[in-house]
């Protein structure tokens, strides 16, 4: 039987994965991988590092704390926008927005066993997407957020037309996402969800991520039932 590349094992715990906690680099050092730490204790699957203040040298001093985080827990850690730094980071994905490098760029640079996930927020978008070489895909953002201060909310409709049309494509929802919001966003379609604030934010992080992983259990649950 062949040897499972990295990519495929990457790939298999994609298709797993259910919560996905993105921040920024915060202070780097301590305050960082209490965090992370208590994200993956509290149920995420992934952990994204989005710094677009940092330089170089400060976002990989964080990835390795991300990384090390994620080796603990077996968790995915992607990185946000740098592909030229995925490599060095450690990094099993590479997250691109609408505005950065395009999927085959990406894709061509880092090759087969590095993961791609690229934002979406038009059906337009959703459906490039889907032709494009991105193993994960975003939607939204379901609500108006300061994380995307320009980006006016999806709304819940175009995370039911995701539903619809993304196939075994993995996609998560995100905007505006907590646990006050979690249940409509579930019951419009959704299977996984992109937090920022609702775990960075939380007097409770590991709490917070517990509540949120429990909603998406829960959801799971019902529609296998």
């Amino acid at each position: 039987m062949p040897e499972r590349t990295p990519g495929a094992e990457r790939r298999e715990r994609l298709r797993r994965a259910r919560l996905y906690f993105v921040t920024d680099r915060l202070d780097g050092g301590p305050r960082l991988r209490e965090l992370l730490r208590a994200a993956l204790d509290g149920g995420a699957d992934m952990l994204q590092l989005r710094d677009k203040q940092a330089g170089d040298a400060e976002l990989l001093r964080a990835a390795a704390v991300f990384r090390a985080a994620c080796a603990e827990h077996g968790a995915l850690f992607w990185l946000n926008d740098r592909p030229d730094l995925a490599e060095r980071a450690g990094a099993d994905g590479v997250h691109v927005g609408q505005e950065d490098m395009p999927v085959e760029r990406v894709r061509a640079e880092l090759g087969t066993e590095t993961l791609v996930g690229i934002s979406t927020h038009t059906p337009a978008q959703l459906h490039a997407a889907l032709h494009s070489e991105a193993d994960q895909l975003s939607v939204g953002p379901v609500h108006a957020t300061p994380t995307k201060e320009a980006r006016p909310a999806a709304g819940l409709d175009y995370v039911r037309y995701a539903a619809e049309c993304a196939g075994e494509r993995p996609w998560f929802a995100i905007g505006g996402i907590d646990a006050a919001t979690i249940g409509e966003v579930l019951a419009a379609g959704a299977e996984r969800v992109v937090v920022v604030r609702a775990i960075r934010d939380a007097p409770d992080p590991r709490a917070a991520a517990a509540e949120l992983r429990a909603a998406l259990e829960g959801s799971a649950a019902h529609v296998a039932g």
